[in-house]
């Protein structure tokens, strides 16, 4: 995938797109999910568990896998946590949106953010677990040697499918 292709994810009632960060952000960002990702991953590992057979974590019903993944990312620091989801959905402008109000694609911003997931935070959590997905699958490939074959279920799951690209 090229950086100025973009993913199309929906979360909820709302269309995203995605695009990859450029690869020097995307190192950087590695570092701080490095530090944060543990938790996550602890938090998703029961959860693949129950997907059981050929069926992937992305193949499943997201409102299944939401409190897992909100979960997961609650054990994290909030000040840590604030930071990294502002990283992966607004700071790098890698993430736009179908505005409801106007039908135009917008940049997703602050106050977009806040007015897309007012009373609704889980869904930020699940897009900006895509953010990761297609992102950082070589990171997980990499943390699936230290954390051995129980990692290796994840990291299979975790793989970027090519079925929801536009460009």
């Amino acid at each position: 995938m090229k950086q100025l292709e973009s993913r199309t994810v929906t979360v909820g009632d709302n269309t995203f797109y995605v695009r990859p960060f450029p690869a020097f952000k995307a190192a950087n960002i590695t570092g701080q999910l490095a530090t944060l990702i543990t938790p996550v991953i602890g938090g998703l590992l029961p959860l693949l568990e129950t997907v059981g057979g050929d069926k992937k974590l992305m193949d499943m019903n997201m409102d299944d896998a939401a409190p897992a993944i909100s979960g997961a990312f609650s054990s994290l620091s909030g000040d840590k946590l604030e930071h990294l989801l502002r990283e992966l959905l607004i700071a790098n402008k890698n993430v736009s949106v179908d505005d409801p109000n106007t039908g135009k694609t917008v940049l997703l911003t602050e106050d977009t953010t806040n007015e897309i997931f007012c009373t609704d935070t889980q869904d930020m959590f699940l897009l900006a677990f895509e953010v990761i997905k297609l992102n950082f699958s070589g990171f997980f490939k990499k943390l699936g040697d230290q954390f051995g074959s129980a990692f290796d279920a994840l990291k299979t799951k975790l793989a970027p499918s090519t079925e929801n690209t536009a460009s």
